[in-house]
Parts: structure tokens; sequence; C-alpha cells
């Protein structure tokens, strides 16, 4: 087992070290000189992976990002390639056209320096001898690629650069180092195993380190969205809650209305206050009610009635709509956690796109059997129950897996899983089943720890999704409700 440095800082890369590039170098040589350059693929603005005519699938891979300069080969399948570049870099643009022909003459790391300088040489379509070099700067800030004359005068750059001997038409020189020079550090040493090429572990660091980072960029995206959803229902529940204040209570205002009909022959004003009697209390006392002293009576009392029916409306209209907020709050609630947990676990699978991209067009009806969005069980009078991960598998179980006579089932007060009874053959699901199926939906859900919860259940062409609507949130046009205990029934079977 051979080791080599590479330096790791946080989730920050540090420059390779000068034995590192040396390692790489010397393998490189076994393979580079005499090879042609093909096809560059941009795979990011810094990076690019060129085709030298090797075997086996290999491919150079050069990396100038300056937390991140390497240089290595890599085994990738042509149209994965493809498929993963972008449009050519001006720069990859001019590589074409002046190497085009010409054969890898050399490799070899620059003394001292985290610089590989690449020969190629040929003849023009004149005969004219032609050499050129492609300058490697593994140098961290300073990270770039030049392209060289034979008289070692930068013809293009990879990045443009300000500095003396880094810019177009000069002599071609080290970028100055910074004050106290770069220290090699053999604290950290990523591997080589038995058999492998250092290549082979460099491309296996890096691609694992790039999946890591794409999980936390994917995790943060989707957990920051979610908490945006969370703050914005929320921010609307406290205004819908001030908004129901602002209105008053409805009943005051239809009895105020009352009893100033039922004190005409008896009120007495007193400014901007009439003072009655209260016949709905049994002591019948004298009370004071704000009326305007330039209106009749019966105008006031015909107020408290407008304001009695436009807060009665408005406690309805409201009611209905933070009962839909605190659903999808709680729903909310749960795939946040969920989306906390599967970071902390590296679950990138949980990350995964769900709905198809831009342009893509959606199935008509998902693969039912290959749908892995949902825990599978068999109840035991053989019905299959299949039980939601997430809250967009739920809408994935519900629209597109679902059939219209399978029984849909979900927690009633809590967010959790949906989970359905498949009924293919349309019978009558027995009530066992149900219970069964009744029990996995309390468990799945936030109420797992209850004695016992409600659950409601129905046919799923009872379910609809309101529009808009958060994953996971639906409405129910008809249901029905069972109490059951949250546990996964002992006569199931997990498939």
């Amino acid at each position: 087992m051979s080791r080599f440095g590479l330096f790791i800082c946080g989730h920050k890369i540090q420059i390779v070290d000068q034995a590192t590039i040396e390692a790489v170098c010397d393998e490189l040589r076994t393979v580079l000189p005499g090879r042609r350059p093909g096809k560059i693929f941009t795979l990011a603005p810094r990076q690019l992976a060129w085709d030298l005519r090797l075997r086996d699938h290999q491919y150079l891979f050069i990396g100038t990002e300056p937390n991140a300069p390497r240089l290595y080969l890599i085994k990738r399948r042509f149209k994965d390639l493809e498929k993963q570049a972008s449009n050519p870099h001006p720069f990859h643009l001019v590589l074409k056209k002046h190497l085009s022909g010409l054969e890898v003459l050399s490799l070899e790391k620059i003394a001292n320096e985290r610089i590989v300088r690449m020969e190629f040489a040929g003849e023009s379509e004149s005969g004219t001898p032609v050499r050129h070099s492609l300058m490697i700067q593994l140098t961290g800030k300073s990270s770039n690629l030049f392209l060289l004359d034979d008289r070692d005068r930068i013809i293009a750059s990879l990045t443009a650069s300000d500095h003396d001997g880094q810019r177009p038409g000069e002599e071609y020189s080290p970028p100055q180092r910074p004050t106290g020079g770069l220290k090699d550090n053999s604290e950290s040493l990523i591997e080589c195993t038995d058999g492998e090429s250092v290549s082979e572990a460099l491309d296996h660091y890096y691609t694992n380190l790039e999946s890591e980072s794409r999980l936390r960029a994917r995790a943060g995206a989707e957990i920051k969205k979610i908490r945006s959803e969370l703050s914005r229902r929320r921010k609307l529940t406290e205004r819908l809650n001030t908004d129901l204040a602002s209105h008053g209570d409805a009943d005051r205002w239809k009895r105020f209305g009352d009893l100033i009909l039922a004190n005409l022959s008896t009120a007495k004003r007193q400014g901007d206050k009439v003072l009655l009697t209260d016949f709905f209390d049994d002591t019948a006392p004298t009370i004071e009610i704000e009326a305007d002293e330039n209106l009749p009576l019966t105008q006031t009392a015909e107020r408290y009635f407008k304001r009695y029916n436009k807060a009665q409306n408005a406690a309805r209209e409201i009611d209905e709509r933070l009962k839909t907020l605190r659903a999808e709050i709680g729903d909310l609630d749960l795939r946040l956690a969920e989306a906390e947990k599967a970071a902390a676990e590296g679950d990138a699978g949980y990350f995964e796109e769900s709905e198809p991209k831009p342009g893509q067009r959606k199935p008509k009806k998902a693969d039912k059997h290959g749908f892995n969005g949902a825990r599978q069980f068999m109840s035991s009078d053989g019905f299959q129950i299949l039980v939601g991960k997430r809250a967009v598998d739920n809408d994935q179980l519900t629209f597109r897996v679902a059939g219209s006579l399978d029984l849909w089932l979900h927690a009633a007060d809590y967010p959790g899983s949906h989970v359905v009874v498949r009924n293919p053959n349309r019978k009558e699901i027995p009530l066992k089943t149900l219970l069964e199926a009744a029990q996995l939906a309390a468990f799945y859900s936030s109420g797992k720890s209850q004695p016992k919860a409600a659950v409601h259940y129905t046919q799923k062409k009872f379910v609809n999704k309101p529009k808009g609507a958060a994953p996971g949130l639906v409405r129910l046009a008809s249901f029905k409700t069972i109490l059951v205990e949250p546990v996964i029934p002992p006569a199931v079977n997990k498939k």
C-alpha cells in the first residue's frame, strides 16, 4: 500500500503537494507521449476532460479551481462526458486550433513548483515544424492553464491574469509565491489501495468529495426552501388571526343589535353611548353600548347587525384558511425534520428530484412495480399496503400509483404518510385489513407516540389536491374516521 499527500482542511481542499503531482506525472509519462489531442469536454468553467486517445475509456482530467486544483486520469464513458459537458470554453477552442495534429512530446513537473509542462510537437500543413507547450498551474488562487508558443510566449490563458509573466504576449514565468512560500504538509494523506493507481485514488476521492458537496448544497437548498415556506405560512397565520380579532365577536354585535331594538322606548342617550337594559342577563342590569349620537337607534342596531354578519362571514372563511394552514405547517414541520435527518445521515437518495425537469412531460402513471417511494406491507388478508416515505412520495403514491377504488388512509390530526391499500379486483376491504392499514398510518405519523390516534379513510377517488398546495397536502370530499393504536401490526408482512 502506497501513500501520497493530499491536504484536507474541513470541507476545503488545499493545494496538492509536489509529491502528489510528481506521482501523477510519473503515471502520465507512461501513457501520454505520442498521443494526439482529441475532443475537449468542458465539465465546468475551470474543469476539462481531454480525449488523448487512451485505452480503457481514459481521459486526462484538469481542474484549476483555486480550492481544488488537480491533474489525473479518469475513466468515463464517452456518452456520459457528452451528457455532462457544456458549451466549449473559448480557451478550449484555442487549444483545439493550435494543437490539432500535434502529438504529446513530453510531460514534466517544474522543479520546486506545482506546475506541469506538457510539450506538443508536429508539423504544419506546409511541413514546418510546430512546437507548443501547455502549462498546467496547480497553484491555489493562481491556478490556471497557459498555451505557449515555441519561444515560451503566452498565446492564451484559461483565466485572465494581470501578473508579470502571466499575460498574453509575455514570456511565461511561474506566479510569484506568497510571502513565506508554500509549505507541504503530510499530516493528512489519501491512500492508494493495492492495485490502485494514483489517478484512480484521486478520482475516487474527489468524486466522493463532490458528491458530498452536491448533497450539502441540495440539502441546504431544500431545508432553506422548507423553512421559507414555514415562515411564510406562519406569518400568514399571524395576519389572519389579527384580521379575525379586528372583526370582533360576532355574537356580541348581534346581542347589541337585539338589545337596542328591545330597548327602543326605554333607552337613554349619554353622548356617544346609550343606556340599555340587558334582557339576556338574568339580573337585567343596565349596560352602556356605543352609539353614534347623530344616528337613530334603529340605524345603530342595523350597523351592529352588519358588523355581526361581517364578523360571522370572516370567522367562517378565516377558520377554513387557518385549518388549511395548520395542516400545511404540520406537513412542512414533518418535511423539515425528515430533510434535516436525511442531511445528517448523508442520504443522497432523499434529495433526488421527484418532479420532471422543465420541458419534460409528466408520466401519466408511475410505474407501480418500480415505485420506490413507499414502504410495502402485506395485510393478514393478502392485500398490499403501501406507505409513503416523503411528502413528494405521498403525492406520487396517491395521484400516480393508487387506483380510484383503492383504500386511502391518513392520520387525522397529525402530519404523516399517505397509506394506500391496493384493491385491483375491487373487492370489499376486510375490517382486519382496514385496522392494520390504519395502525400503519398512525405509526408513520407524528402522532406515533400517542396511545391512540384517529385515522381518516376513504376511497382514493375522494382525495384531491388543492391548487398550489404543498407536497403531501390533500383535501377529502368524503371520509370516515377510525381510532387505532399507532403500531406496526404483527400480522402484516413487510416486503
